[in-house]
C-alpha cells in the first residue's frame, strides 16, 4: 500500500521536495540519518535480547556439574550479550574477591548501557529540531509571500511562498512523526535489557560455594590460613590427583581472593582446580 503510494505519486514528492529549496534538503538528510541509525539501534537491541536470563542460567547450572565455574565460562561465552557478560564477572568468585568482582559487574555495565544508549541521543535531538527547521521554512516561505505583496501583490509569488512555507512544514512533522514511535520502541527495549540484567544480578547472588584447590608447597598452613579468612565456612586436606585442599565458603563474605588469601599467609602458591557456585 505504502509502495503504491510512493510509485504513483513520485512525481508530486520529487516535485515538492525541489520546490522547498535548501531547508527541505536539511530536513530530509537528517531524517534518513536518523531512521538508518534507529533502524541499526533496533537490529542490535532485538540481537542481544534473543537469549533470556533463564535459559542462560540453566546453560551455567548445567556446565557446573560437569566442571565447575571455568566451564560455565566456556559454555555462555557463545552469548555474547550484556546479561551474560554479567554472569561471566559473578562466576569469577573466589579467583576474585566480593569487591573485584562487584567491580567488574559494574564495569560491564557501564560498557554495555553506553553501547544500548550510543546514537539515541543523536535521534531525540533529530526528533526534536526536525519541526524547528519546518518552522523555519514556514517563516521563510511567509517572508516570500511578504515580499511578494510588497512587491506588486503578485499572485504567483504568493502562491510560492506559501507553498515553500507549507512543504518545509510537512517534512518537518513527517520526519518526527517517523522517529518518535521508533525512538518509543528502541528506549522500551533498552528498558527491558536493564531489567534483565537486574534479574541476572539477583540470580548470581551466589549462596555458597566448594572449590578444589591445589597448593604448591606447606598444604597445612594453607588450610590454617583458610580457616581463618573471613567467609571461609569449612576447609580440609584432600588426596585427589590434581588437589589437595578443599574449601567451602560463603561468596558474598569473601574479603580476599583464595590465592590472596594463601600467597599472604604461606608465601606460596594455590590454584582453583574446581568451583562450584550454588544458588
Amino acid at each position: 500500500m505504502i509502495y503504491e503510494f510512493l510509485s504513483g505519486n513520485f512525481g508530486i514528492i520529487l516535485e515538492m521536495f525541489q520546490s522547498g529549496g535548501i531547508i527541505t534538503y536539511i530536513i530530509t538528510i537528517i531524517g534518513v540519518y536518523g531512521f538508518l541509525a534507529s533502524l541499526e539501534k533496533i537490529r542490535y537491541l532485538r540481537k542481544i535480547s534473543k537469549v533470556s536470563p533463564p535459559l542462560i542460567m540453566g546453560t551455567v547450572n548445567d556446565a557446573m556439574e560437569k566442571g565447575g565455574s571455568l566451564e560455565a565460562l566456556r559454555s555462555i561465552g557463545k552469548y555474547q550479550n550484556p546479561v551474560s557478560k554479567i554472569i561471566s564477572e559473578a562466576l569469577k568468585i573466589g579467583y576474585r574477591n566480593k569487591t573485584e568482582v562487584e567491580d567488574a559487574m559494574e564495569r560491564v555495565f557501564i560498557v554495555e548501557m553506553g553501547r544500548m544508549t550510543k546514537g539515541l541521543g543523536t535521534i531525540k535531538m533529530i526528533i526534536e529540531i526536525s519541526p524547528l527547521l519546518g518552522l523555519i521554512g514556514t517563516v521563510l516561505g511567509m517572508w516570500y509571500t511578504f515580499r511578494a505583496l510588497g512587491m506588486g501583490a503578485s499572485s504567483s509569488g504568493m502562491a510560492e511562498g506559501i507553498y515553500i512555507a507549507l512543504i518545509t512544514t510537512i517534512a518537518g512533522l513527517t520526519v518526527a512523526i517517523i522517529l518518535v514511535p521508533l525512538h518509543s520502541y528502541i528506549t522500551g527495549k533498552i528498558e527491558d535489557e536493564m531489567d534483565k540484567i537486574e534479574i541476572a544480578k539477583k540470580m548470581t547472588n551466589w549462596n555458597s560455594a566448594v572449590m578444589r584447590i591445589k597448593v604448591v608447597t606447606n598444604p597445612e598452613m594453607a588450610v590454617e590460613a583458610l580457616k581463618e579468612a573471613e567467609g571461609v565456612v569449612k576447609v580440609k586436606e584432600i588426596e585427589d590427583y590434581d588437589a589437595n585442599v578443599l574449601v567451602a565458603l560463603k561468596p558474598s563474605m569473601l574479603e580476599k581472593s583464595i590465592h590472596n588469601i594463601i600467597m599472604e599467609k604461606c608465601n606460596t602458591k594455590a590454584e582453583i582446580i574446581e568451583s562450584k557456585l550454588m544458588q
